[in-house]
């Protein structure tokens, strides 16, 4: 349905859309995570059509978005991150301009509004001014002239940005329906969120695409992920040369020495055994107590800030010798 190929945006010396490439299928809800200032948004902006790449290519079901952009952008509906409403308007009015502006026959017009407040639930709100509406009322808005047309696929910048609890899940189980019958790819810098309601994540980080998989994929990787916080009565060197033993199956991603005979450290696990008995009888073997030792799992959070390189302890996926002394 969508194909990005090597997909390049550049401003000036700054690489904000970095050769990114993949495809997305018909009949599915996509989430495509960043951390802030990732290049989300600018990705959506060129696939939807309202900017120019630098370098690459998008096919909406088949359109080249540069080339064929009008048949292109009939298959899409597009909610930005801040949607296009007019304050002054009702929500009829504005729903009823919005198919004009879509090209939806003038004598189809008035069932097609119908379908799309009932389809958002915001027929009750049909009279009352856009300005005058909450918050989830002008997310539903945003939604319901997103779908005018019936698209093909729907596209949602941060669609849940300032939602209070409430709001949130009302719009979340919205999208839910949304994407029963189209294919919806949704943006959002929450791993949380986006994997509540997807069926494949798209994480991308400094303008380049760092995964692809599904929440279930992930979450088996963030419990096999294990993290081990030990304070040792062991000098930080001698700490040091017990944990090479271990080889590729620890990571040690801080050192701190509390004092010249305990230091504290914290070790990722890159194996699924458990390996605190050994971790136990290494340090007993030459006359070193493990003063106290606390086992905990990562979350899904904990992965997407592992690939994204966010957050404080900046954790690596993967194997890695030493992730640095603090």
């Amino acid at each position: 349905m969508i194909e990005v190929k090597n997909l390049t945006k550049v401003y000036g010396d700054h690489v904000a859309v970095d050769h990114v490439s993949f495809t997305i299928d018909s009949g599915k809800i996509y989430g495509f995570l960043g951390p802030n200032g990732a290049g989300k948004t600018t990705t959506m902006n060129i696939i939807t059509g309202c900017l120019a790449a630098t370098e690459g290519t998008v096919t909406i079901d088949g359109h080249d978005i540069y080339e064929e952009p009008i048949a292109a952008k009939k298959c899409i509906g597009y909610l930005p991150e801040m949607p296009p409403l007019y304050q002054d308007m009702t929500v009829m009015d504005y729903l009823r301009f919005v198919a004009e502006a879509k090209g939806v026959e003038s004598k189809k017009i008035s069932g097609e509004v119908e379908r799309v407040m009932k389809q958002t639930d915001v027929g009750s709100m049909r009279l009352r001014l856009i300005k005058n509406l909450s918050k989830g009322y002008r997310q539903r808005v945003g939604l319901a002239q997103a779908i005018l047309g019936d698209p093909k696929v729907i596209i949602l910048d941060e669609p849940t940005v300032g939602l209070d609890p409430q709001q949130l899940i009302e719009i979340r189980e919205l999208i839910r329906q949304l994407g029963r019958n189209r294919t919806v790819l949704l943006s959002s810098h929450i791993m949380q969120e986006i994997s509540a309601v997807c069926d494949t994540l798209i994480i991308i980080a400094n303008g380049k695409l760092v995964a692809e998989d599904t929440p279930e994929n992930l979450e088996q990787q963030a419990e096999h992920e294990q993290t081990l916080k030990l304070s040792v009565h062991a000098g930080k060197e001698k700490t040091k040369d017990i944990l090479a033993t271990f080889g590729d199956m620890v990571e040690i991603r801080s050192l701190k020495s509390v004092n010249n005979e305990e230091t504290e450290v914290e070790l990722g696990i890159q194996t699924e055994e458990d390996i605190r008995e050994k971790l136990f009888y290494a340090f007993a073997d030459v006359h070193c107590a493990i003063l106290s030792m606390v086992r905990e799992k990562q979350s899904l959070e904990d992965v997407f800030l592992a690939l994204t390189g966010s957050g404080a302890s900046d954790k690596p996926v993967g194997t890695a010798k030493e992730g640095g002394a603090a």
